[in-house]
């Protein structure tokens, strides 16, 4: 009984401790993102959310938390997580963006109102090269499986050579379905 209770004991340290390593996305900073990236050049990923969003908190959980996801993000980009409704000044290319109704119930910053071309839903994602300019916005929650091809194909560059609908028919992921 002892030894069976022991052996219990061991396999849940072991499952806890390789569970603890699993890959996580690295956060930065907006700014602490756009100052690597001057340093040593490299695309941007933003999540752009809200603190009342359920489906922010859905990516949370599941796609970004999945370990192919957080892997591929944390190697070919400089991940942002961005409040939409931050209520400091940022400043970025010379200009100074801020919250202009900060405490008012849904009101959104200057810069994600900027990066986010006016489309203001969340979540979105927005994809920025390394010259710090847009390459495009994506909007919505997505299922890890379905979100592994988006980041390969801003990742890839393949955006630069190939047209969604045949990059996508093509991928073959490492998420399973």
């Amino acid at each position: 009984m002892k030894k069976s209770i022991l052996i219990a004991i061991v396999l849940i340290t072991i499952s806890s401790v390789a569970h603890s390593q699993q890959q996580k996305i690295k956060w930065l900073s907006f700014e602490e993102a756009v100052t690597k990236s001057k340093k040593a050049p490299k695309k941007l990923f933003m999540d752009m959310y809200t603190d009342w969003c359920g489906w922010c908190v859905k990516m949370d959980e599941s796609t970004f938390s999945n370990p192919v996801i957080a892997s591929y993000i944390n190697e070919n980009f400089y991940p942002v997580k961005f409040d939409a409704e931050r209520q400091d000044t940022v400043e970025f290319n010379g200009k100074a963006y801020i919250n202009q109704n900060p405490g008012k119930k849904r009101s959104s910053h200057q810069l994600a109102q900027t990066l986010m071309q006016g489309k203001m839903s969340y979540p979105s994602y927005v994809f920025m090269g390394e010259d710090l300019k847009v390459l495009t916005v994506v909007p919505g929650y997505y299922p890890a499986d379905q979100f592994e091809p988006i980041l390969h194909f801003f990742g890839s560059e393949a955006f630069k050579t190939t047209d969604w609908q045949t990059f996508s028919a093509g991928f073959k992921g490492k998420v399973p379905k």
